[in-house]
């Protein structure tokens, strides 16, 4: 999995969502060919009670990886909310198999989020506005995860820069230390951060300071 792809699989999961990485979308042509026409970098969905703790008696279980969503993400907490998402290293842009509204709709039909027959105006708003919504009410997004934002054409997608969602990471690892601790993460992003943040306590405590000092910021 490309390393930047594997960032926003992470802080997406962190944020509440079901994640999927670079999806491929396959064209079935004339006379039993196929084609491949790109893979979507990542789907992510998110039901609207996500996170939420019941105030239980007795046993009571956290997630170690979850709290409320970021503000930055803009999730709505109301709904169900599917995020079809673009990763670049570098300026962020839609590649032109995501302005394609045959991918486009062979992700929404694969996941079951819309009705064939109302795939037509969803696509057709993603792609004036970056968003839609569904007749279940099901909130669908374009987002652009990115360095930094490709400014030579208008774009109607949200973006998040990639440096947000490290920063991000680090203030989770470093505020939920004494959950993911205990923790053995299988996310590589994830277990990078604990394995960074373990160690930055360790050196603290063998130089006899009283608590760590804030994490680092990592560069992108």
């Amino acid at each position: 999995m490309d390393t930047a792809v594997a960032l926003v699989e992470a802080y997406l999961r962190v944020n509440g969502y079901f994640t999927l990485a670079e999806y491929p979308i396959v064209e079935e042509m004339r006379g039993e060919r196929h084609r491949s026409l790109t893979d979507v970098d990542i789907v992510a969905v998110r039901f609207p009670d996500a996170g939420h703790i019941p105030p239980v008696q007795g046993r009571r279980t956290v997630d170690p990886e979850l709290h409320q969503p970021d503000e930055r993400l803009r999730a709505n907490t109301e709904s169900v909310d599917m995020i079809i998402g673009e990763v670049k290293e570098g300026a962020g842009r839609l590649n032109s198999g995501m302005r394609d509204p045959v991918v486009l709709r062979a992700t929404l039909i694969r996941f079951g989020c819309c009705r064939i027959e109302e795939s037509d105006r969803v696509i057709s708003e993603l792609l004036e506005h970056g968003t839609s919504s569904t007749a279940a009410g099901h909130q669908i997004r374009m987002v652009v995860f990115a360095s930094s934002l490709d400014g030579s054409e208008p774009h109607s997608f949200e973006f998040l820069p990639l440096m947000h969602l490290i920063d991000y990471l680090q203030t989770h690892v470093a505020q939920h230390w004494q959950r993911l601790r205990h923790t053995q993460l299988k996310d590589p992003v994830l277990a990078l951060l604990v394995t960074l943040e373990k160690a930055r306590r360790g050196a603290t405590r063998s130089t006899g300071l009283s608590k760590p000092d804030s994490p680092k910021k990592l560069g992108v």
